[in-house]
């Protein structure tokens, strides 16, 4: 068993991250008897649903999915409905309300839109644990606009200690970003072909498109003091807001500047004989003072 999902998940690796709904679908087919299995070990862009008695939107993961069914965080309902379905326990169940209002808020700040949904669940060790999921997409008016989404995923195991709890935080965050170019002249030749014109055709051109897609998962261990029940959402939510900071302006310092440099040494946008003839004036000063 262990044989064939380490090389379900080897696989995945070297899979294109933004076809990872349909790699996953695909080997579900081929290995039924690890879907499970398989569900519970990738991270796959977070669902939006919409719950049928409140009309607000949730999201959809591993985490909240009984069979085939999802429960959302604002009615404690499953869709499709399900009658053994697991649900927290009562007192559980008041924490997951106050943090699914107490992250709304916080994805309106940071997000400005989006969805969010926290997911809390018993511990068999006395414990407890949840996901924070949070999701904001960008869609595209025209055709050649840019698209892209950002998935994240926050989950946090707790155990209390007295008057202290001790937090384990996994973080994921999944990117992707899609941008086009087209020109007008490429408008016109794809007008004219649906028209049936074929002479127009000689010369078309179309800019490229770029796709940057991609995961990142960050772990941290921390002890916060407890002030009552209530505390578990202020602690988990200073932590995570901090993480995804942190996470943010490695993907903008590290990922997105790597980018940017291997693109200016493939292609310089100043002309590189006068960039040459600046460094050799630059060489030549130098020996003129080292003189």
């Amino acid at each position: 068993m262990a044989d064939v999902v380490d090389s379900m998940l080897d696989l995945m690796r070297r899979l294109p991250p933004t076809r990872t709904e349909e790699n996953v679908s695909a080997l579900m087919r081929i290995a039924p008897d690890y879907a499970d299995d398989l569900l519970g070990s990738v991270d796959q862009p977070l669902q939006i649903k919409t719950d049928r008695a409140t009309g607000r939107d949730y999201l959809a993961c591993d985490y909240n999915r009984d069979g085939d069914s999802y429960r959302s965080p604002w009615s404690n309902e499953y869709d499709p409905p399900l009658e053994d379905g697991t649900v927290p326990t009562p007192k559980l169940r008041k924490l997951e309300i106050a943090a699914n209002e107490a992250f709304d808020t916080y994805r309106e700040m940071y997000y400005e839109g989006g969805v969010s949904s926290v997911y809390l669940w018993d511990l068999e060790d006395g414990g407890f644990a949840g996901v924070v999921l949070l999701k904001k997409t960008m869609t595209p008016a025209t055709p050649y606009e840019p698209s892209g989404s950002w998935d994240s995923i926050h989950v946090f195991e707790t155990a209390e200690r007295g008057r202290q709890a001790h937090y384990k935080l996994t973080s994921t965050i999944m990117l992707q970003l899609v941008t086009r170019r087209g020109s007008d002249e490429s408008t016109i030749v794809e007008k004219s072909e649906m028209k049936g014109d074929s002479k127009k055709t000689e010369g078309w051109k179309r800019d490229g498109e770029m796709s940057l897609s991609g995961s990142m998962t960050r772990q941290t261990e921390q002890d916060w003091s407890l002030q009552d029940h209530s505390s578990h959402i202020t602690n988990t939510g200073k932590m995570i807001e901090d993480m995804e900071i942190k996470m943010r302006n490695m993907l903008q310092e590290v990922y997105f500047g790597k980018t940017r440099d291997i693109v200016y040494d493939l292609r310089s946008v100043d002309d590189l004989e006068r960039a040459r003839r600046q460094r050799d004036l630059q060489k030549e000063l130098v020996g003129f003072i080292k003189r």
